[in-house]
């Protein structure tokens, strides 16, 4: 076959008059050959359509399929992670490339940047998520996710609780200064009631006396977004949309605090040491910069109280919190007085503690203290067990004891007049 400018050469000697022999001794090709493309008309040369190219990723590409299928906000770092454990030898933009294509894309939402000094600023919310533990596959339970986010660096602290109490939220900020190892100068809030509870006549915000507690103890300013302008918190609101695609999604938690364990796993070798995508910077390397301004951890731990009363139950325990905790036998009013601390429940009658116990974090579960129920006369050294199920203790006794009772109960049924067992 001849090549299409030996082939528009042939034509072009014919034009000028030239022969099929002269053609063919001029182009050194046969006369059969020039007489047959003469015939044929000069046509453009049509090229068949080129073999698909093999790609590193198609043996995981119906994996990625699948994920998306069942989990649509997957991002492709995550599924690159996870085709890598697989082992993807390829590298994460084919990934970024085949989601794009089997995943439509979101138009971008532009919005005004807005970046805070080295310590200067934290921002802190709550997000809504909604999982089934492996501990109660039955139950679908709603859990709330803490999280504040440095303004400077972006390192992120996050945490997950079953509610949004006041106590839980001190207990999260308490946590969050220990994971930074430092204090912001500020902390920005939404209005959540459990932050800002009204205005004044002036429309200055009114705080909730416990947080501003927290906040003079630790050193910072605790501020508010104006209203409907939640776009101002934009730094700790954009990774719960992260922390769902990149850690939620696709799990299984055994309970509450599996949960929070694999998430710290993620903050440490994920979200803290990617290249933030607005920053351009290794977050905990920007973080290793901001940490030097952020404030110093007080010497001492805040143990400001929620005071409030309530009743004691008839088997003995009182309710915090959707928990239950234990008062001794013996305790004889009713209505208490209970003080609960970020790690603490006090529990008083009459101004004296009767009963200090360490916070439960989940909820529905009991604690009763050793010692809190009747010790049996025969063994006043028993040790109290505590039960997962209803009831509180039981006790172990010697065997002498069951023996004994044995021979009283001979010796009386003796004295009768009836035979012994």
């Amino acid at each position: 076959m001849l090549r299409g400018r030996d082939v528009m050469m042939i034509h072009d000697l014919k034009r000028q008059g030239l022969s099929i022999l002269a053609i063919a001794r001029r182009t050194g090709h046969d006369p059969k050959t020039v007489r047959k493309y003469l015939n044929s008309g000069l046509e453009p040369p049509v090229y068949g359509p080129r073999a698909p190219r093999g790609s590193a990723l198609d043996a995981y590409a119906d994996y990625i399929r699948g994920k998306l299928k069942a989990y649509p906000e997957l991002s492709a770092a995550r599924l690159f992670r996870e085709v890598r454990e697989m082992g993807y030898m390829g590298g994460l933009t084919t990934v970024k490339d085949f989601v794009r294509s089997v995943r439509p894309s979101f138009p971008p939402v532009f919005e005004l940047r807005f970046e805070t000094a080295p310590g200067k600023q934290a921002q802190m919310d709550f997000a809504y998520f909604q999982t089934t533990f492996a501990d109660e596959p039955e139950t679908a339970r709603v859990v709330w996710l803490f999280s504040m986010v440095l303004g400077h660096s972006r390192t992120l602290f996050a945490r997950f609780v079953f509610r949004q109490t006041l106590d839980a939220v001190i207990r999260c900020h308490m946590a969050a200064f220990e994971g930074f190892d430092g204090v912001p100068g500020e902390v920005l809030y939404d209005r959540m009631k459990t932050a800002v509870i009204g205005e004044d006549e002036d429309g200055q915000l009114i705080f909730n006396k416990t947080l501003l507690d927290l906040a003079g103890h630790y050193g910072f300013v605790a501020k508010a977004c104006r209203p409907y302008r939640a776009k101002t918190k934009g730094k700790v609101e954009r990774p719960y949309r992260y922390i769902r695609q990149d850690f939620f999604l696709g799990r299984t938690f055994r309970d509450i605090d599996d949960m929070n364990r694999q998430l710290d796993q993620w903050l440490e070798m994920v979200a803290n040491a990617r290249v933030h995508g607005t920053t351009n910077r290794v977050v905990s390397e920007a973080f290793a910069e901001e940490k030097p301004h952020l404030q110093a951890l007080p010497v001492h731990p805040f143990r400001s109280v929620l005071k409030f009363e309530r009743r004691i139950t008839k088997d003995g325990m009182v309710s915090v919190d959707g928990n239950l905790y234990s008062v001794p036998d013996g305790t004889r009013k009713r209505a208490i007085e209970v003080h609960v601390l970020a790690d603490v429940v006090r529990i008083f009658e009459n101004t004296i503690l009767v009963a200090e116990h360490p916070v439960l974090a989940g909820r529905n579960q009991r604690s009763v203290l050793p010692g809190h129920r009747r010790r049996d006369r025969a063994n006043p050294r028993g040790v109290a067990h505590v039960l997962a199920g209803p009831g509180d203790a039981v006790w172990q006794r010697p065997l002498s004891v069951y023996d004994e009772a044995a021979r009283v109960i001979a010796a009386s049924g003796a004295t009768d007049g009836r035979a012994a067992p």
